[in-house]
């Protein structure tokens, strides 16, 4: 399937931008959609990029470049230098998709958000919509942290139907940073110390958005719910110890690689305006990556 960018689609460019980014899968993912796809000579690499010099790099980027996947630290910076931003992206402050624009602007979006609900409803999670819908009752989610992602993970609540989410997390002020998200979002912001998280459990789900071993200690504490669903955005290491206690609860548990490569399909199509993602390829790519790593 070709593209349908006014520029040909021999010799475009895309990259992942982020501080560390050399543990990134994503090349490996968008490469593999390039290459399922026809799309000859693009190439997607990673660059190192701290968050003072990302308004440099992306100003110095030519015609050749179709658009940036952004990591951490880079998502509210990538917000502020964008030309033109999606209402959801602006709406939960950050970015992790800047996208060329035929005219040279930089088009912002979160594409993490979409990847969060697609991975949810996946797992039966969300109000069901349309005149034949069933009534059903708003899903209770909690969040664990207070970061860039779980800004996404309550723009995802929203867009699953709930009202009000539940965040956890070590910082005071997080309330104070998270509230005007939530009111963008049309989501009542419940928040919970850090030492009442056990209690913040019996939810609909559970979306972790914490760094690597920060939500440890939870593990022993937990008594899972059955019925609920646990996502951990991280993917290395794992399992975490969370997901591991998720697992033997027979809780349904989907990790940041799920979240990975469902953010990437709608990447891949903005980049490149193909219609739909090469998902099987991609997937099959990035199973075999972790396989080999």
């Amino acid at each position: 399937m070709q593209s349908q960018h006014e520029t040909p689609a021999v010799g475009r460019k895309a990259a992942v931008c982020g501080k560390p980014i050399a543990h990134s899968l994503s090349p490996v993912i968008h490469n593999a959609g390039f290459a399922a796809s026809g799309l000859t000579g693009w190439t997607y690499e990673a660059i190192e990029c701290a968050e003072s010099e990302l308004p440099d790099l992306v100003a110095g980027l030519g015609p050749e470049w179709a658009g940036l996947s952004l990591t951490m630290p880079l998502k509210e910076t990538a917000l502020r230098i964008a030309d033109v931003a999606t209402p959801v992206a602006i709406a939960a402050g950050v970015a992790n998709t800047l996208v060329r624009q035929a005219d040279g602007a930089w088009h912002a979006d979160n594409t993490d958000i979409g990847g969060m609900v697609r991975v949810l409803r996946e797992a039966g999670l969300g109000v069901s919509r349309g005149r034949h819908a069933v009534k059903e009752a708003p899903p209770r989610i909690t969040v664990l942290g207070g970061g860039g992602t779980a800004r996404a993970a309550l723009a995802a609540a929203a867009e699953l139907g709930a009202e009000s989410v539940v965040v956890v997390t070590r910082r005071p002020e997080a309330r104070e940073e998270l509230e005007p998200v939530a009111v963008a979002l049309g989501v009542k912001l419940e928040t919970v110390a850090w030492s009442d998280a056990p209690g913040a459990f019996d939810a609909d789900a559970i979306i972790s958005t914490v760094p690597k071993g920060a939500a440890d200690e939870l593990t022993d504490q937990v008594k899972w719910r059955v019925g609920s669903v646990y996502f951990d955005a991280l993917y290395d290491p794992w399992p975490t110890p969370l997901a591991a206690g998720a697992t033997a609860a027979e809780v349904p548990v989907f990790s940041g690689l799920d979240l990975l490569l469902a953010q990437a399909l709608s990447q891949f199509e903005q980049f490149t305006a193909v219609d739909a993602a090469p998902e099987e390829a991609m997937r099959a790519a990035l199973d075999e990556a972790i396989k080999n790593r």
